[in-house]
């Protein structure tokens, strides 16, 4: 099912899911944390890290997941037949559901959100933080702005799990990149 701009809550399941891995693994200790907007990642933040206060927590509009316009809510099978689901999956860099947004507006979204927070921990001095959003932006954050480069499929990870990252002010300035660490939680 597409689940994109939808406001949705964590079910029960995810919830109990998110508890487990946090009592299970060892997730890094950071300062603040930056979240998408919406309910489902900013529950997921004060699960993962609870030691956060709340006023450490910072909601970044531009980190929301995809529009997928009128496919939003439906699943591939209900879509298989439409002409414009089928041109959606041929692919393009400009190419959106009817409604929707393009991987283009997706990715330049994502790095103006990208640079607010890398932008906001140099300007208050945070070393460590956490950004929690969306599979689909975490996999065009990997992809577009690390390094090493990885394939999409090298980039995906699971609910409650991401990548531990490296960035200088030099780095990202000079070439707008950060350094792959590792993954997380450990």
């Amino acid at each position: 099912m597409y689940i994109g701009k939808t406001d949705m809550q964590l079910s029960d399941l995810g919830r109990g899911e998110l508890l487990t891995m946090q009592k299970e693994f060892l997730y890094p200790r950071v300062e603040r944390v930056y979240t998408s907007p919406l309910s489902r990642a900013v529950e997921s933040a004060t699960i993962l890290f609870p030691d956060v206060p709340i006023e450490n927590v910072t909601v970044v509009d531009s980190l929301r997941e995809m529009d997928f316009g009128v496919f939003e809510g439906l699943k591939a099978s209900d879509l298989v037949e439409l002409e414009s689901y089928k041109a959606w999956l041929r692919g393009g860099f400009d190419v959106c559901p009817p409604n929707g947004e393009s991987a283009r507006e997706v990715l330049t979204r994502t790095l103006s959100g990208l640079d607010l927070v890398i932008c906001d921990m140099m300007e208050k001095g945070v070393t460590d933080a956490a950004l929690v959003t969306h599979a689909g932006i975490i996999t065009n954050i990997i992809c577009g702005f690390g390094l090493p480069k990885l394939t999409p499929v090298e980039a995906a990870t699971d609910f409650g799990k991401g990548f531990m990252i490296s960035i200088s002010a030099a780095l990202w300035q000079g070439s707008q990149t950060f350094e792959i660490v590792g993954r997380t939680p450990a």
